[in-house]
């Protein structure tokens, strides 16, 4: 009976769900010798695949522009499978949110910078994201219209 309410928490799987990547100004654009500026963009998902069982994404944008023209552009997504069962519900939110990317992105880091360099760039590192901070912005701006109503 005690096993029933112990929580879990495993991960049952990290795969890379989805990547692509576009040149499209290639080869022209690789001649230019200005520095590009680069845009990343980072969103973190969560889905209810069974009860106790969710897949957790964080998906990556990386543009790199010169001037108004793409060098390159990288999308892609990593996900994780975790089990989690018998968490009081007002943890579940933190788990998923915080803990779970944690464990994904580390893996959609390396697989953003590996593409990148065998597209024949130098590598594009991710910083380390603090997704305490982004899960408790996220939760605040989604309380902000509530109040204002």
């Amino acid at each position: 009976m005690a096993d029933e309410q112990t929580p879990v928490f495993q991960i049952q799987r990290v795969y890379l769900k989805d990547i692509s990547l576009e040149q499209p100004n290639s080869p022209a654009i690789l001649l230019s010798q200005e520095q590009p500026s680069v845009d990343i963009q980072l969103q973190v998902g969560a889905e209810t695949v069974n009860e106790g069982i969710f897949e957790i994404t964080v998906t990556a944008t990386v543009s790199t522009k010169i001037q108004d023209k793409t060098v390159f552009l990288v999308e892609a997504k990593q996900a994780g499978i975790f089990e989690i069962r018998n968490v009081p519900q007002e943890q579940l939110g933190s788990i998923v949110g915080i803990a779970c990317p944690q464990i994904v992105y580390p893996y959609l880091r390396g697989n953003v910078a590996d593409v990148i360099q065998r597209a024949g760039f130098p590598p594009v590192h991710l910083a380390e994201i603090n997704f305490q901070t982004m899960y408790e912005q996220q939760q605040n701006s989604a309380q902000a219209p509530q109040a204002t109503q």
